[in-house]
Parts: structure tokens; sequence; C-alpha cells
């Protein structure tokens, strides 16, 4: 085999595998992930309590293989989705609750901020199809 084939070769069979481990699990059609507290427009005092929701699907922590589950991200004043082929990322603005938690008490500056939701699989992999909130707008006194 040519120099120039074999390349060809390991190059398609490192996209294939690629895609493999970077794939997120997969999600049920009409799984939904939503904030159901605060509410959009909504002014509110710290500490905030932001409560997840999640329905056709389960929470599951980090790390725990179990079909249809997943664990969520906290995305605050994110402004564009990181791309959703790669693991969330773990910042200030990107909160994991790898714990499987449901529900979350943060403090923010006081000020306008914008929350959403981000399911995402044993590997911080966004699911397939990506299940993600609306994205909501808060005022903070």
């Amino acid at each position: 085999m040519s120099a120039k084939r074999l390349s060809i070769l390991v190059g398609a069979v490192w996209c294939a595998f690629s895609a493999l481990i970077w794939a997120g699990a997969p999600a049920p059609d009409d799984a939904k992930v939503y904030i159901i507290s605060p509410t959009d427009g909504e002014t509110v005092t710290n500490p905030v309590v932001v409560r997840f929701g999640l329905s056709g699907m389960g929470v599951a922590p980090a790390g725990i293989e179990k079909a249809h589950s997943g664990h969520h991200h906290l995305l605050i004043d994110v402004d564009e989705l990181q791309a959703l082929d790669r693991p969330v990322p773990s910042d200030d603005n990107h909160r994991h609750f790898g714990g499987g938690q449901t529900e979350t008490k943060i403090e923010l500056a006081p000020g306008r901020h914008t929350l959403q939701l981000l399911l995402a699989d044993k590997n911080h992999m966004p699911h397939e199809p990506a299940l993600v909130s609306k994205k909501i707008t808060i005022e903070v006194k």
C-alpha cells in the first residue's frame, strides 16, 4: 500500500474513532430539560435558588452508566453554546452538577443574568440530540 493510501486510511479510521469517542449518549426524542424556577423575567435576591426540570429521561451522577440519563449543567451568562460534540467546560459560567443534583443555590452579582440548562451524559458530553433548555433572563437585586 502506498504511503498516500495508508495516510488516507489512517485518517478515515481516526475520524470514525473520534466520532464514537466524542458522540454523546442517545436521548429519546421526547426528552426535555427546563428551568422550573426562577421564571423568565423574574426579579430575585441572593442566594438564587435554581430548580432543574427534566422529562423523558432520568438523572444520574456523572460517571454512572445508566441508559437515558444524565446530569445537569447550569450555564450562567453564556452568550453562545459551546461545540456540542465536546465535553461541557467547567468554569464559573458552566456549573457542573455531577452528583445528580436537581437544584442549587447560587450567588450572583446584582444586575441582569441569563440561565440555561444543558444535560450531559456520564462523561459530561451533551446527548445526541443535545438537551438544552430555553434561556431565561433574571434580575438580581
